[in-house]
């Protein structure tokens, strides 16, 4: 099927078989076979070396485990079959700069999602994720941070559900943030934990709008000229050539909306206004991949003057500009999930199947999280104040030696990629392929499945 720029399909993703058939390898060229043998063995070693990490963190975990000062605990299976379960929502937040994301993956046990079952399991409030009701808010990528990540479940509950929702019950029930945070690493903690007598109500699917922060310093950006940049994402727009498109997937719409894109103040320098910290906050209810690092990886052009503002507008016409010319991501250093809601009290006359959301904040858990978050913000801001003096006497130096002005260079370790000698100007760069092209691609990998909606035939 030829591809028309302007028509509308339908796209169905072909998952990728556990096991390739005999008749799958015949098809195969000899180099494809060679470098199928390749990769499985470098996956077996990765698998390997993997599983002896583990099981040497699991043998060190249980010896430290199986003993009550020195002497051995009796070790008792909890048995869930005669528990009572409640569905909740807890919300974590964590610093993502030393994991690979928030999604458990298969070659890594260095993620959010991870150490979270792993927890949930140890103070037994789950068997096991398969039988737990699970959903996320959202899935973050490697090295991206939350403040408000959502998940729901169904866990353990001292109380029959037919008393689940009383006052008493909620008072006295089972501490679940205080009794994860024991055994969470120090950069992830639960903040609350929320009631719901919905089993299906979902952490994903129920939220209404998510919320992204992507903090950066001052520099010698013009914010002005950003935050006019900012006006042209709010509104509905196809975000094609301001995210990674993943069409392997089967995402073929790129249409988002962007409820308020806004550039605030963090922290103002007292001495020297390029250090001062100021974030975007872009609110929306659905994200493409890469989307918030893409926007403000071209809003830094912007900054430094290296690109008009109108250059988002160009970007968000996909009919002049299909093809989408090639940039560096912004880092994911910077980016936090910050705040995320769902169906708040005035659509409940509006709609019959709404459920607050009624988030339970223990005292004693905060002040803990608190001090856990102050100490952690001491070490930072020690060495942060440590770089700063030493950038002030240094940067004294050599103006001082050179007679040149200030230099404000703090936003280029943001911008990832190598930087030319010479800004080539965005829409003059290589054009990466079109949406059709790359649907034709993964279709004739047989990926995915593409067939013309009924409307358009």
């Amino acid at each position: 099927m030829e591809l028309q720029p302007d028509a509308s399909y339908t796209v169905s993703v072909n998952r990728k078989k556990k096991f390739t058939s005999r008749a799958d390898l015949e098809k195969f060229t000899h180099e494809e076979l060679i470098n199928r043998i390749l990769q499985i063995q470098a996956h077996n070693n990765q698998l390997i070396n993997l599983l002896k990490k583990e099981q040497f963190q699991a043998a060190a975990e249980a010896a430290s485990s199986s003993k009550v000062d020195g002497k051995p605990k009796d070790q008792r299976k909890f048995h869930f079959k005669t528990s009572y379960k409640r569905h909740i929502l807890l919300k974590f937040y964590y610093l993502g700069w030393d994991y690979q994301g928030f999604t458990t993956q298969e070659h890594t046990s260095n993620t959010i999602e991870h150490h979270l079952f792993k927890s949930l399991v140890k103070v037994c409030l789950i068997e096991n994720r398969e039988s737990s009701n699970y959903h996320r808010c959202g899935r973050t990528d490697k090295g991206v941070s939350a403040f408000s990540q959502v998940i729901s479940l169904d866990i353990r509950s001292k109380f029959p559900p037919e008393i689940q929702m009383t006052e008493e019950s909620l008072a006295n029930e089972i501490n679940y943030c205080e009794a994860l945070n024991r055994v969470l690493p120090s950069n992830i903690k639960c903040i609350a934990w929320a009631p719901s007598q919905n089993a299906s109500f979902s952490a994903r699917f129920d939220c209404k709008l998510r919320s992204y922060r992507y903090f950066f310093p001052r520099g010698g950006m013009d914010i002005d000229a950003i935050k006019e940049g900012c006006k042209h994402l709010e509104g509905i727009h196809d975000f094609r050539n301001l995210c990674k498109m993943d069409v392997a997937n089967g995402v073929v719409n790129f249409m988002r909306e962007i409820k308020s894109a806004k550039i605030h103040l963090a922290s103002q320098s007292l001495i020297d206004p390029s250090y001062d910290m100021l974030y975007l906050e872009l609110v929306g209810s659905a994200y493409l991949w890469h989307q918030v690092r893409c926007i403000m990886a071209i809003l830094m052009l912007v900054g430094q003057k290296l690109e008009d503002p109108n250059v988002i507008v160009e970007l968000l016409d996909v009919e002049r500009t299909p093809c989408t010319p090639q940039y560096s991501l912004a880092s994911d250093v910077a980016l936090n999930l910050y705040q995320v809601e769902y169906k708040e009290a005035s659509d409940y006359e509006q709609d019959e199947e709404f459920e607050l959301v009624n988030w339970i904040y223990e005292e004693l858990n905060l002040r803990r999280v608190i001090n856990t978050l102050q100490g952690q913000w001491t070490i930072s801001s020690v060495q942060s104040t440590m770089m700063h003096e030493m950038l002030k006497d240094i940067q004294n130096i050599y103006e001082g030696k050179v007679k040149a002005p200030k230099l404000s260079n703090q936003i280029n370790i943001l911008l990832e990629g190598v930087r030319s000698k010479q800004y080539q100007p965005l829409m003059t760069r290589t054009r990466c392929e079109s949406l059709e092209n790359r649907i034709a691609h993964f279709a004739k990998k047989r990926r995915i499945e593409i067939s013309k909606n009924d409307e358009e035939q």
